[in-house]
């Protein structure tokens, strides 16, 4: 067999990226295979071996036996690959098709790394068990992508409200919703009903510093978590809105906490960004201080995260701008500037005596800020004569006298110079900074929660949580009520917890079990009007819903089997009902493995679940919405019914 794959290697070297480094790029080959590609074809005819095995005379005809091709290329001999022809290493290229250009610098350029066009199968694996990223490695040809990704059926449907828990008998298609199971499936589903509709996505996603406290795998290599991320955000686009926005959270510094020392993703992320969202749809990067001081010892100590933003378009994004301030007036003067003389119109109010008068000579403190040059007369409030004043004005002669004009300009008690705000000037919002320094810290976000589970001693019920005030201003900046917030990463629920207080629609979206012992649990305390985090700032008094729903699982139902087995025989009593009910890869020999199974029991546990995860057929993960009438999968017709609601409601 070795001989084979070595002469398949050599037949194919000077084929256009079928052998990369000297192996084979399987996935492409089996791509080509499967089409019956003359490229592979003619090439294949030229050997008398690989004529012999991979193709068999039909009255005179060679038939190509393309399933015995692709299991011999699947062969497990053969070493890792990547279905696009990129070299094993993560580096800048031009964005032409020339992969061995890898360069520093250039105009235009987009990031380049093993598995970068793939799409891998899995699901997300918590953190304490240190899954192997076998779980994550196995990748898919293109051809097997469009029914991996098509939409899902969803099961479990629960409403909740101020009334308590309920079972959902109709969708009308604007509920806010948790959905429960795989990311990449979830948001892929989404496409069906919220293409272009999602305002604004917020992710805080897994950082890949190996010790974030995230509850997913958080030590993958970074050709893997790019893809990871990059699956999805391909997705993530398409779902948002012309005018929309997306915020990604990462962390930008050196992680060596629990003696791992992680690598930043940030730089690659950026540069993953620019080529995904374009890079002209750059907003820019946000600094937010996450803490006072750093916990553990590092060569630069970090306290900084960085939120980067991109739009779909950016044309369509307005000034970005968080609500109201609290003061309504500005000053006229600035102690700052120089003194000047100005005129000063009767009608203004004063906000002392309603009849007075205020002599000349009178200032307002001892630095001098306002000297009033003549007596100014006050009746009922207003004052009825012209008058020149000496300050430090900040404020020109023309715009004193549109500011009175207007009745904005107004005398105090203490006889200095105010204005109100105009209405553009009040509608308007304080403009974001690149630096967060007042937008709460990860101790207030765990204060929060310990406050709203009534939890009085030091432990934590989410390792990193976000802080409400963070999402509150993100929320605010770019979005109006009903318009839609997306959270594929919900964890603790922050993002849909301030969107339901900011009357915001929202979908959050988490495959941990924590969704809902924490994120489900923490949205209920909402409805019934929990007065945490930013309640107050928004006047909260509670209400409103949500619907919880779940990716109807199958063959997923036998990996989380799989891994949460401790022995071998638990491991075997799970394939017993696999083979039985599971839907098995048609490469797999179900008769061969069993007749070998003794065998099979004498390998580390691991490798077994590793094996019994790889012979399941990673496109029965879950139901396909497409497949609910199908008896094999025992669909409800309660669930029939919903989800039919919920995929008309476009």
């Amino acid at each position: 067999m070795q001989n084979l794959q070595n002469d398949l290697i050599e037949l194919l070297k000077h084929e256009d990226n079928l052998v990369v480094d000297g192996y084979l790029n399987k996935n492409k080959i089996i791509e080509l295979a499967l089409k019956v590609e003359p490229q592979l074809i003619i090439v294949l005819l030229k050997s008398d071996t690989f004529k012999k095995h991979f193709f068999q005379e039909v009255e005179n005809v060679l038939v190509f036996d393309k399933i015995k091709f692709q299991r011999f290329v699947n062969n497990k001999s053969f070493l890792p690959d990547s279905y696009t022809a990129f070299k094993n290493k993560i580096g800048l290229i031009t964005n032409d098709d020339n992969l061995d250009n890898f360069i520093s610098t250039s105009n235009d350029v987009v990031l380049a790394w093993p598995h970068k066009d793939c799409v891998l199968e899995g699901g997300q694996t918590k953190e304490d068990q240190k899954r192997n990223e076998i779980f994550w490695n196995e990748t898919l040809a293109p051809d097997s992508v469009d029914r991996l990704l098509d939409a899902k059926a969803f099961t479990n449907f629960t409403k909740f409200d101020k009334d308590g828990e309920h079972k959902v008998t109709e969708l009308k298609g604007d509920e806010n919703l948790i959905i429960k199971g795989n990311n990449l499936l979830s948001i892929s589903s989404l496409l069906k009903t919220h293409r272009g509709k999602i305002k604004l996505i917020y992710l805080d996603i897994p950082y890949n510093t190996g010790g974030d406290g995230f509850n997913y795998n958080d030590s993958f290599s970074s050709s893997t978590w790019l893809t990871f991320i990059k699956n999805r955000l391909q997705i993530a686009k398409k779902l948002l809105t012309e005018d929309g926005l997306i915020f990604i959270q990462i962390d930008s510094s050196r992680n060596n906490k629990n003696g791992h020392i992680g690598t930043p993703e940030l730089p690659y992320l950026n540069v993953m960004l620019d080529e995904v969202f374009f890079r002209k749809n750059y907003i820019g990067m946000l600094h937010w201080k996450k803490k006072k001081q750093p916990s553990f010892l590092s060569k630069i100590a970090g306290v900084m995260e960085v939120i980067l933003i991109y739009s779909k378009n950016e044309s369509n994004v307005a000034k970005l701008q968080i609500g109201k301030t609290t003061d309504t007036t500005k000053r006229i003067d600035n102690s700052d500037n120089k003194i000047s003389e100005m005129l000063i119109n009767k009608g203004i109010k004063y906000m002392g005596d309603a009849n007075t008068i205020i002599k000349k000579g009178v200032y307002q403190n001892k630095t001098m800020s306002t000297e009033f040059l003549e007596d100014v007369e006050i009746k009922n409030g207003r004052v009825v004569n012209d008058f020149k004043a000496k300050a430090k004005f900040r404020t020109k002669q023309t715009e004193l006298e549109r500011f009175a004009n207007l009745d904005l300009l107004y005398i105090t008690e203490s006889n200095s110079f105010r204005r109100y705000k105009t209405e553009e000037e009040d509608n308007s919002g304080k403009t974001i900074t690149d630096l967060l320094l007042d937008w709460g810290q990860n101790q207030d976000a765990t204060a929060e929660l310990r406050l709203l589970f009534d939890i009085k001693d030091d432990s934590k019920p989410f390792e990193t949580p976000k802080p409400e005030l963070l999402l509150h201003n993100i929320i605010e900046c770019c979005t109006k009520e009903n318009d839609i917030v997306l959270d594929f990463f919900v964890g603790s629920g922050t993002t849909a917890a301030v969107a339901h207080k900011m009357k915001r629609k929202y979908i959050g979206i988490e495959q941990m079990e924590y969704v809902n012992t924490i994120a489900v649990e923490r949205l209920k305390k909402v409805i019934n009007g929990e007065q945490g985090g930013v309640s107050k700032n928004v006047n909260w008094q509670g209400g409103g819903s949500f619907v919880y729903a779940e990716l109807m699982q199958y063959n997923q139902k036998y990996i989380d089997q799989i891994q949460d087995t401790t022995t071998k025989d638990q491991i075997i009593n799970v394939w017993n009902e696999m083979q039985d009910t599971a839907f098995l890869s048609y490469q797999f020999d179900k008769k061969t493995f069993n007749d070998r199974l003794d065998a099979f029991k004498t390998a580390p546990l691991e490798d077994m679940k590793q094996y019994l995860v790889e012979v399941l057929d990673k496109n029965q993960l879950y139901v396909n919405y497409s497949e609910i009438a199908d008896a094999t999968f025992n669909v409800s017709e309660e669930d029939k019914k919903l989800n039919k609601q919920f995929y008309s409601k476009k």
